[in-house]
């Protein structure tokens, strides 16, 4: 059944979250559109910064906040989805290092990115209401934070590094 989950993204430090609805959809990807609500239920991207944002590609999101809570549900994969739905501008997919590798990052297609397809990336919602947020998303500066040290550092790490990321202030299922 579709279901809405909104997120208050805050573009730029400073500035007011502003809404972004999502509509999940469980008949493309039931395993990840699962995955995705309790990470929602779990306050799971409250603060989580976009880490990676490559105009015209991707913008990425999904490192906790806290790095004890992204050890928690980063290192719980789950189980790929066939992919029934192209990743089309304004569909949102799990981000994955290989088969069976999904775990807590998304990102959001700025383009028809119908490559990823075969490449077993499994949209599992779109953009309802507020592309036009998701299209001003800070690019982070130089090659953008690195991974490893945002896992194990947190929001404290992007403070000093990278002070002027978008991020989720608060996502909730409508």
């Amino acid at each position: 059944m579709v279901f809405e989950v909104e997120l208050q993204v805050r573009v730029k430090p400073g500035q007011p979250p502003r809404p972004v609805v999502l509509e999940m959809h469980p008949e493309w990807a039931p395993v990840g559109v699962e995955r995705f609500k309790q990470l929602v239920e779990s306050g799971f991207y409250s603060n989580a910064r976009f880490h990676r944002v490559i105009p015209d590609f991707i913008a990425q999101v999904g490192i906790a906040a806290d790095p004890a809570v992204y050890a928690k549900w980063g290192n719980s994969p789950i189980k790929d989805d066939a992919v029934k739905e192209s990743n089309k501008r304004g569909t949102v997919s799990f981000a994955m290092r290989g088969p069976d590798t999904r775990s807590c990052q998304i990102f959001f297609n700025y383009k028809d990115n119908r490559d990823l397809d075969a490449q077993g990336f499994s949209p599992i919602a779109v953009v309802k209401e507020g592309l036009e947020v998701i299209d001003e998303l800070v690019v982070p500066s130089g090659k953008g934070p690195d991974q490893p040290t945002l896992k194990e550092q947190g929001n404290a790490y992007l403070d000093k590094a990278f002070p002027e990321l978008s991020e989720i202030v608060e996502a909730k299922v409508l």
